[in-house]
């Protein structure tokens, strides 16, 4: 299917692009700044500039399907009536330019898979909540039934519309796991308020599958909950983050707290919303991650995990034999999709963006079309916490459908040499293994820097590349690399 996605470069729908191209869907993102959006998306991914109502007809063109994610973020910033009004506009109005929009397309895309979320329930204590629970009447409430009712509008139009609930999205790199990660990792962790609040999850893996499955499903229509059918209090998903990280969940955080915090949009945060995905279930849907310890298991187990050791045996290699390395990481991830496709994924240096976190995503500065060769440069922008550096690679081995080893000739450490292996299992799947040899920066001070802040930012960098590579050519079912 051709299909238009809008909020392609946010946390889910980065992922949702990554899944969809699986399936060997055609992708095209409806995005404010194309030059971005290629960074952050890839090269699989055709990019039509967002602009007005026209615009959005001329993009839809030829498109039978739209999944759409756009929308301010709600948990950013305090509810002031100037921020409110933009939460609603960005959700609202932007639904209703849009359905115009397909109203004008020709011809008509068949489908309008439109997000909304759990937010429509409002603050609802212990009563279980399935897709028929009335609406709550607060802000939220009500901006998810206005939401809901302009998608709806497609309708008329003879356009299949389905609108899923979304709940709380578990994944590296965004939601809210980016959020609560640096807090409970230092030991400062634990539930909102009370903690009794009932707290709607959902893996990311289960919520692109999900929207996959209602953009191609005719089933699917209305509301659909886009939750983990097994919900949880904030107090047990705390406990649970920290168990799974080697922590504790020691120190609440008071509701006046975040009221002082947040204002009205604390209310958002300790809302009980014990929802149950019903309709979803009764269609046949199958959560890959039911329970919490299996997505945190998934999360934070030792699958796909990088692994560091001290580079006492570096390889043979005229970079390393200029530039010591202290330390090794090492990454195996296996996938289901043979080695020559992972390959040809890889072949492309714009694939770089959609496979790092956005907060670190690197711009290429290299004019395009870029040419892999050993002896090759490509030149990069990326973010080291708040500092942009520049990083200029080098490849150094290139052997098509096999391996290939990248080095860094300019940039934040004082080595870097990177080999990517490429190997076909007999089941058809391909197991990569990824090995980096560096000396991060700052001399006799560099080894403390590397537990410090080197580590686990290279920590979170391979996690959210394992999860990428994992949406694009889909988990091994075997889930090891024996």
């Amino acid at each position: 299917m051709h299909i238009l996605v809008t909020g392609a470069t946010g946390f889910v729908g980065r992922a949702l692009v990554l899944r969809l191209l699986r399936d060997g869907h055609h992708v095209r993102a409806w995005v404010r700044s194309p030059r971005r959006a290629a960074d952050l998306l890839g090269a699989e991914v055709e990019l039509a500039a967002a602009g007005d109502e026209a615009a959005l007809v001329r993009a839809l063109t030829g498109c039978e399907a739209v999944i759409h994610l756009a929308g301010e973020s709600v948990g950013v910033g305090r509810w002031t009536a100037a921020r409110k009004r933009e939460l609603w506009d960005s959700r609202v109005a932007l639904t209703e330019m849009l359905v115009r929009a397909i109203a004008r397309a020709e011809p008509r895309p068949r489908v309008l898979v439109s997000a909304s979320a759990v937010g429509y329930y409002g603050d609802r204590g212990d009563e279980e909540l399935e897709e028929t629970a009335r609406p709550a009447d607060d802000f939220l409430g009500s901006m998810c039934q206005a939401w809901e009712a302009a998608a709806r509008g497609a309708e008329a139009h003879g356009v299949r519309v389905c609108t899923p609930r979304i709940g709380l999205v578990l994944g590296h790199g965004g939601g809210v796991l980016e959020e609560l990660l640096p807090i409970f990792r230092a030991g400062l962790g634990g539930p909102l308020g009370s903690g009794e609040q009932w707290f709607p999850w959902i893996h990311l893996h289960d919520l692109v599958e999900l929207l996959t499955t209602a953009a191609t499903d005719p089933r699917y229509t209305g509301p659909v909950l886009a939750v983990a059918p097994q919900p949880v209090t904030n107090l047990c998903f705390s406990q649970a983050l920290a168990e799974s990280i080697g922590r504790k969940a020691r120190l609440p955080v008071p509701r006046l707290a975040l009221r002082i915090a947040k204002g009205e949009a604390a209310d958002a945060l300790v809302a009980s919303q014990r929802a149950v995905p019903a309709r979803t279930l009764a269609l046949g849907f199958k959560f890959q991650f039911p329970t919490l310890p299996a997505a945190f298991e998934d999360l934070f187990g030792g699958r796909d995990r990088p692994h560091f050791a001290p580079a006492e045996l570096a390889p043979s290699s005229p970079y390393l034999a200029r530039r010591t390395p202290t330390t090794v990481l090492r990454q195996s991830t296996v996938v289901a999709a043979p080695s020559a496709a992972v390959f040809a994924f890889f072949a492309h240096p714009e694939n770089l963006g959609i496979m790092t976190p956005r907060s670190a995503v690197m711009s290429i500065v290299t004019p395009r079309p870029l040419i892999v060769e050993p002896g090759r440069h490509i030149d990069y922008k990326l973010k080291v916490g708040p500092v942009q550096v520049h990083w200029t690679t080098e490849f150094e081995l290139w052997e098509p459908n096999r391996r290939f080893v990248d080095v860094q000739l300019r940039g934040p450490f004082a080595a870097w040499w990177h080999e990517h292996r490429f190997a076909p299992r007999e089941d058809g799947g391909t197991e990569m293994d990824d090995t980096v040899y560096y000396r991060p920066p700052l001399g006799p001070i560099g080894r403390i820097a590397d537990a410090l802040f080197v580590r686990p930012r290279l920590r979170d960098i391979f996690e959210y590349r394992a999860q990428a590579i994992r949406l694009r050519f889909g988990t091994h079912p075997a889930g090891d690399v024996s």
